[in-house]
């Protein structure tokens, strides 16, 4: 399957990707509203129909995309989909939260030098739907994970500037919905608290408290065990950090989050093999 060209592209210059796609779409919007301009009906939804159609007609469904994700290709169709959508309706709440998630995982999976780029946009898309619906959890969530995305992948500067809009914005999914993607915010926030230097609010105490608080919803959950079983190494846990582990391995795969079940699957058995 071959993919659309990339609202970021794949290479180091990302921006100049998204402008290019950019021009192509409004190239022919000008095109559009030129031959309206002898003759036809007036230009306006019809343009934005047409640009959205043109991002959208040759690829499957942008769900369906999404959900072939350890396909990065399918991934980046899919964010190339939901960013049109966004362009031609700025009020389409569930393109901008869908982006933001997209761009997490295509972060995650990016080259260094495509990353920051990538992540940042997510940033800017959960922003959109937050802006839009500020009492869903659904961009408040994506917003927190690309910044943790950010701060884990660009050292202690990148951590030290998200930090507190991090935890805010997983404190406030809490307030909405605890139980938001099986518990998703209480397993982000134990992330948080291991990660951040007791002397800027970390707190391994508080780290396990959310990650078990996360199992409730969740006691399969691939994610929560393996940061548990690293905040277990971490304490010298060692025998409940290697049942943690096991139990990451042995985890049915969720429908809704194969591909990230068989990454944390594959991380807990090489930390189990580096442990025994």
């Amino acid at each position: 399957m071959s993919s659309s060209p990339s609202r970021l592209g794949s290479s180091p210059s990302s921006a100049s990707s998204f402008r290019i796609r950019s021009c192509i779409i409004s190239f022919y919007i000008c095109a559009s509203a030129s031959s309206l301009a002898v003759g036809g009906p007036p230009p306006g939804a019809r343009d934005v129909a047409f640009a959205r159609t043109l991002a959208s007609s040759a690829a499957p469904g942008a769900d369906a995309l999404y959900a072939d994700r350890a396909n990065l290709a399918s991934a980046r169709r899919a964010a190339d989909i939901w960013a049109a959508d966004l362009a031609g309706d700025p009020r389409d709440f569930d393109a901008a939260w869908k982006l933001a998630r997209a761009d997490y995982w295509i972060g995650g999976h990016a080259s260094q030098d495509e990353r920051r780029a990538v992540l940042e946009a997510g940033i800017k898309a959960g922003e959109t739907a937050v802006a839009l619906e500020p009492g869903r959890p659904e961009g408040h969530f994506w917003i927190a994970a690309n910044m943790g995305a950010l701060a884990e992948s660009f050292g202690l500067r990148a951590g030290l500037k998200y930090r507190g809009k991090i935890r805010d914005e997983l404190e406030t999914v809490l307030k909405i919905d605890p139980a938001f993607q099986q518990g998703s915010a209480d397993r982000a926030l134990g992330r948080w608290y291991f990660k951040v230097p007791g002397l800027f609010g970390g707190s391994r105490k508080l780290s396990e408290q959310h990650l078990r608080e996360s199992l409730k919803y969740n006691p399969n959950s691939t994610a929560t065990h393996f940061f548990l079983a690293e905040l277990l190494l971490d304490a010298d846990r060692k025998t409940e950090a290697v049942a943690e582990l096991q139990k990451v391995i042995d985890a049915p795969l969720d429908p809704d989050w194969t591909p990230e079940d068989r990454e944390f699957k594959q991380k807990a058995r090489a930390l189990l093999a580096a442990k025994r």
